[in-house]
């Protein structure tokens, strides 16, 4: 099972976001030869999970729906 994703981390910029390890942004273990992966927040806000269809239910709104996928009722 994948890790929980964090909606406001306290300090995105130290985490490579691209993968459920985590990993700190000066040990990362993927291997890809790429930078860090930067966290949605830090790109679109602090409301980036608002936007869009990101199948994350806010942890803040327990009456919230997750998202189904299409074709499953």
């Amino acid at each position: 099972m994948a890790k929980r994703f964090p909606l406001h981390p306290k300090h995105p910029e130290r985490i490579c976001w691209g993968c459920d390890k985590y990993c700190p942004a000066n040990s990362l273990q993927c291997g890809n030869g790429s930078g860090r992966t930067q966290h949605p927040a830090e790109m679109l806000g602090d409301d980036w999970y608002t936007w869009g269809d990101w199948g994350i239910v806010d942890a803040e709104d327990p009456t919230a729906d997750p998202v189904k996928p299409s074709g499953q009722g």
